[in-house]
């Protein structure tokens, strides 16, 4: 490889925490929602949520009732099942394999739980959800949802049981199954022990691999569940070896250079957007749930 994109962190996930009552991850991605964090843009957070056992209920655990606006989430789902409610009317259930993208925008309210149900057999819960930020200019855009089965989303073949699912951007010539706002990729690499794949991105993207299972070596550098591989912008490929059958998101985007002010659930560019949007979600602005 003669553009070797190298390896400029690894880093380690802090402990788990709650969000809501049923989901127990991870937060993977430095910075969160800081001002000014441009290190990973045009990502914002990710949170993993490892695989968690949770017993049978009749009252399915989750997020309530809560608003976004001026980013997108996507919500990849590995095991158990969810479901979402939000104030343009979109209700979708997600099974394993399928992918939530939904655009906040101008703003958005929605509740995650667990489906109704796998509530009540209780079960395994494992999923990541990734916030993605929107340039200024579609910020006020439209709320949408794209609800992505595990059946439209492109799957590229590593080998008997390996394989790259494309979720955004591409893969080997293969286009992802989301639409986005700006360039992304988003890649769920599914590895066997013994698994090699060489991936290239834009060398001015920024670029991370977030390693969730396993074990594998990347560009010359030991990565394990979880930690997360951050690159810098001096090349363009990447080759991932699994030392251990590995899952992991690789996620690359072209920086959006615009200032970021975050607070909560909204993420704007100026702290009187923030409060304009404050203001629009307790006027009712951004919808209500049935």
């Amino acid at each position: 490889m003669k553009n070797i994109k190298h390896v400029s962190q690894i880093l380690t996930a802090p402990a788990p925490h709650m969000v809501g009552d049923g989901f127990r991850v991870h937060s993977v991605l430095p910075g969160g929602t800081r001002s000014q964090n441009n290190l990973v843009s045009p990502f914002i957070l990710m949170d993993y949520g490892a695989p968690s056992y949770f017993p049978p209920t009749n009252r399915p655990r989750g997020v309530d009732q809560h608003p976004h606006k001026g980013f997108e989430t996507v919500t990849v789902v590995y095991q158990g099942e969810l479901e979402h409610r939000d104030s343009t009317g979109s209700h979708g259930k997600l099974a394993p394999g399928d992918v939530q993208w939904m655009t906040a925008a101008s703003g958005i309210v929605h509740e995650e739980k667990h489906e109704t149900e796998f509530s009540k057999r209780g079960g395994k819960v494992e999923m990541a959800q990734l916030w993605v930020n929107l340039p200024k200019a579609y910020k006020n855009s439209k709320p949408g949802y794209q609800n992505l089965t595990k059946a439209e989303i492109p799957v590229v073949k590593v080998s008997e049981e390996g394989y790259v699912r494309v979720i955004a951007g591409e893969y080997n010539d293969v286009k992802g199954a989301a639409k986005t706002f700006s360039p992304v990729h988003v890649l769920d690499v599914q590895l066997k022990k013994g698994d090699t794949i060489t991936v290239a991105f834009p060398a001015h993207f920024n670029t991370m691999a977030v390693v969730m299972q396993g074990e594998a070596d990347i560009n010359g550098s030991v990565a394990k569940g979880v930690e997360t591989v951050l690159f810098g912008h001096d090349g363009t490929d990447i080759t991932i070896i699994a030392l251990a059958d590995t899952s992991m998101l690789l996620l690359s985007g072209e920086p959006i250079n615009e200032p970021i002010v975050a607070y909560g659930p909204f993420v704007m560019n100026t702290p009187e957007e923030i409060n304009e949007a404050i203001n629009d979600y307790n006027a009712g602005k951004m919808g209500f749930l049935n």
